[in-house]
């Protein structure tokens, strides 16, 4: 995957502003980051539950890993775009996203 598909797919979330942190491009939903994109890396970094974080770095070590230190510890987590898939960018924008979006936003938005 390439910046912009983070940037495209992650736009198409409800809410979800484009800003700036620290020099990356980053992505909120009610005044949170919840994904930000480095570039020359190739990689972004997502703000997921420390146990959704777990799950996904041992099913696909390859592609997700925490962030070292306290931030990881937190739930925060690289991505790894050239072995990432659209689907998996997809999933993984989208749970960030229902992390860090005020509750009644994710409940207007979830499909029930």
């Amino acid at each position: 995957m390439l910046p912009e598909d983070v940037r495209a797919l992650a736009l198409m979330l409800p809410e979800t502003v484009e800003g700036a942190h620290m020099g990356h491009p980053d992505f909120r939903v009610g005044g949170r980051i919840y994904a930000t994109l480095w570039v020359e890396e190739a990689r972004t970094v997502l703000r997921l539950p420390p146990e959704h974080q777990a799950v996904l770095v041992e099913a696909e070590p390859d592609l997700f890993s925490p962030v070292p230190g306290a931030w990881g510890r937190r739930g925060w987590t690289n991505l790894d775009l050239d072995a990432c898939d659209e689907e998996s960018l997809r999933g993984a924008l989208l749970a960030a996203w229902r992390a860090t979006a005020p509750a009644t936003l994710v409940r207007a938005h979830d499909p029930a």
